[in-house]
């Protein structure tokens, strides 16, 4: 591969991008191992797919904001490395597909010209940071929380200690108490709230920790009723250096943060939060929050069309896919993306056109769709029809038939059974025969490839996700399929319930099934309420007609979508990154620390720099107890056994308590004495660990 020169202006995101070229190229060379480099490239958005040979490169958009130069700009990167297609996540993320490795950093550095990252989109980090997409424009919230999600997205990019956690962490902050953010589902979620204090109204958020989806559900754990907004980023450097320090490291399956508050309680997590706090890069850390650009506003010139194309479907998409903001005068318009793809000519044309009538301020919606912001009610029927012009006029935003998919077995490893053309399907059944729900925004349809639950199928109303079955010695695509999800408010949910598990063609069954129960015995009560008060057996009989498999016809041995018969087909995720268990590479990385270590002190930056020369100590006394054969599960556990095999027992000498020793850095406010000291300290023992091991 050839390397190439960037012309950015950050010299950070330069030295970043070089970097990923000189790996793709160590890689190729075989001087790096292929579970390192992974690690790697996953911690700048690079991602593996099904298919061999191409990646997956995913692009953070912190809350889901992009200004129509960003759109265009990446619609034109789609078209020139990738397949011109733009797939809009349920993290308000864009990913592009079938890139080829060696042109990612070129990839990267045609995103940045527009300040557009992939740097940790992917890998054990600090994820993209959600948002409801009404932020700023919520007549309901008590405050816009976008400055304090953008700040928290800066103040963690390139932080040492969240670069190679065990596991991803997830953020979320929600508008307002309805929790349009589903903050009960993240590692981190965040509320507004205003208390006046000393006489005067002060800005804090409700803060919930360790919620989580995939095969096993947990409901976050609310730790402060009321944080103030200035001690909200201090508290989360807290929580992530305990979850770096405590996660589990070596099963990904237990790694989330969620299992450890489980493991040692909501008491024993707190208190080990608040023994970090000394140590912390700030006590306080105030959001200028009045300081935050507002988006800019169109001219508001040109078309101001007299009549929509189809007045009919114009009238229900304006009752549906229209709401008013906190600004008089201005509306949001709300877009149903099919799947969350959009083309990239699309996406071009819809720039083109509406920017004279809609701010410089896109969202992707947690629901894979779009979202426009400071619309005038004279130009809603010009965008509407723009919008009919590329077919994605329809009506229904957020209402029962706009269902939420991951890509499934179209690009992910993971993906069992096909979500996208499920969902294609269900969708029309609700606009053929159920078009009273496209008015019904409380019931939501989800649908993962996978038990992990990338299309939320985990806190659904009626949830599916991909499984398989066998039958006539074959085995044919099947959906578990999940009731009684439900988002109550502030951030208390129901986790919807396993059912029972159906051949995947007849999803849409089970659909008309459970909707026509709903609409003959709910009586008035919304489907959260009745679904509780039926419970997950009622369901079971209920549906359990549709789960038999003595009379299968041909077709159901055909996922929807395809048109070969189903076979399993799954590959190794790269969701939570991988475990590097090689005792050179520890070593080397210990080296690596040491550097960054420097560099940083260089800088002045005494907390980071304290944080690299603890990193290195943890990975070179890793290295020596993986030689002894000792497993290491969690930071904190190698610490403990070092001490227990290697200082107890006299084979590295100079300690008395080795933990004790690196943990000196929670007993000092970072400073650039302490800092040279440890680093000192650092050094010192990775040249001990490196002579131990070569003898």
């Amino acid at each position: 591969m050839q390397s190439f020169r960037t012309e950015l202006e950050n010299p950070l995101v330069e030295k970043d991008i070089l970097e990923l070229e000189r790996k793709i190229r160590a890689f190729k060379e075989g001087s790096i191992p292929e579970e390192k480099f992974r690690s790697l490239r996953l911690a700048r958005g690079v991602y593996g797919q099904r298919q061999p040979g191409v990646q997956m490169v995913r692009i953070k958009l912190p809350y889901g904001k992009m200004t129509l130069a960003q759109w265009k700009r990446i619609s034109d990167v789609s078209d020139e490395y990738s397949t011109g297609n733009l797939h809009l996540t349920t993290r308000q993320d864009i990913q592009i597909h079938f890139v080829s490795l060696d042109r990612t950093p070129e990839l990267w550095s045609e995103l940045e010209k527009d300040a557009i990252t992939i740097r940790e989109a992917c890998g054990n980090t600090v994820r993209n940071i959600t948002a409801s997409d009404m932020a700023g424009i919520d007549p309901e919230e008590p405050f816009d929380v976008t400055p304090y999600a953008h700040a928290m997205f800066e103040y963690f990019l390139r932080k040492p200690l969240c670069q190679e956690m065990g596991r991803k962490f997830k953020i979320a902050f929600s508008s307002s108490e309805k929790d349009t953010a589903l903050t009960f589902m993240h590692d981190l979620g965040a509320i507004p709230r205003i208390r006046v204090i000393d006489g005067k109204e002060v800005r804090g958020f409700k803060i919930l920790i360790a919620g989580g989806l995939g095969a096993q559900p947990h409901l976050a754990v609310a730790t402060h009723e009321f944080l103030e907004a200035s001690l909200l980023i201090p508290y989360l450097e807290a929580v992530l250096r305990v979850f770096d320090r405590h996660g589990e490291r070596n099963s990904r399956h237990k790694a989330r943060i969620k299992f450890l508050v489980q493991k040692i309680g909501i008491d024993a997590f707190n208190e080990l939060v608040a023994a970090e706090q000394l140590a912390l890069t700030y006590q306080e850390y105030p959001v200028n929050a009045d300081a935050f650009p507002e988006a800019a506003l169109p001219s508001y010139e040109g078309d101001t069309a007299a009549s929509p194309v189809d007045p009919l479907k114009y009238e229900l998409w304006q009752a549906t896919n229209v709401v008013p903001q906190k600004q008089e005068g201005f509306f949001a318009v709300y877009v149903r993306v099919p799947n969350g793809n959009i083309s990239s000519d699309t996406s071009r044309f819809l720039a083109e056109r509406l920017k004279n009538v809609i701010g410089d301020d896109v969202r992707v919606t947690i629901n894979q769709g779009l979202q426009f912001r400071f619309v005038k009610k004279e130009h809603l029927v010009y965008i509407y029809n723009t919008l009919a012009e590329v077919n994605l006029a329809a009506a229904g935003f957020g209402s029962v038939a706009d269902i939420t998919s991951c890509p499934g077995t179209d690009t992910c490893n993971l993906g069992i059974s096909n979500s996208t053309g499920t969902a294609l399907v269900l969708s029309e059944v609700i606009e053929e025969e159920f078009p009273e729900f496209l008015y019904n925004k409380e019931i939501a349809i989800k649908i993962s490839g996978c038990m992990n639950s990338c299309g939320q199928h985990g806190m659904a109303s009626i949830g599916f996700h991909g499984s398989s079955l066998k039958a006539k010695g074959l085995v044919l695509p099947a959906l578990q399929v999940l009731v009684g999800g439900a988002v109550l408010g502030s951030g208390e949910a129901r986790i919807a319930d396993k059912v029972i598990k159906v051949p995947s063609k007849r999803a849409p069954e089970v659909l008309r099934v459970v909707l026509n129960d709903y609409i003959s015995n709910a009586a008035g009560k919304s489907f959260a309420d009745y679904s509780f008060e039926k419970g997950d057996r009622y369901y079971y009989e209920l549906l359990k007609p549709l789960a038999g498999l003595e009379a299968l016809q041909d077709e159901d041995f055909i996922d929807w979508g395809q048109e070969q018969k189903f076979s399993t087909a799954i590959g190794v995720g790269e969701c939570a990154g991988v475990m590097i268990d090689l005792v050179a590479t520890l070593i080397l990385e210990a080296r690596e620390k040491l550097a960054l270590s420097e560099a940083t002190v260089a800088t002045q930056s005494w907390a980071d720099a304290i944080y690299h020369a603890y990193a290195a100590q943890v990975h070179a006394a890793k290295a020596l107890l993986l030689k002894e054969g000792v497993q290491c599960n969690t930071q904190a556990g190698i610490l403990k056994d070092f001490d227990t095999h290697f200082i107890a027992t006299g084979k590295i000498t100079g300690f008395t308590s080795f933990k004790e020793s690196v943990m000196r850095m929670n007993d000092h406010i970072p400073s650039e004495a302490f800092a040279a000291e440890y680093l000192q300290q650092a050094a010192s023992f990775v040249d001990q660990a490196e002579a131990y091991r070569t003898v």
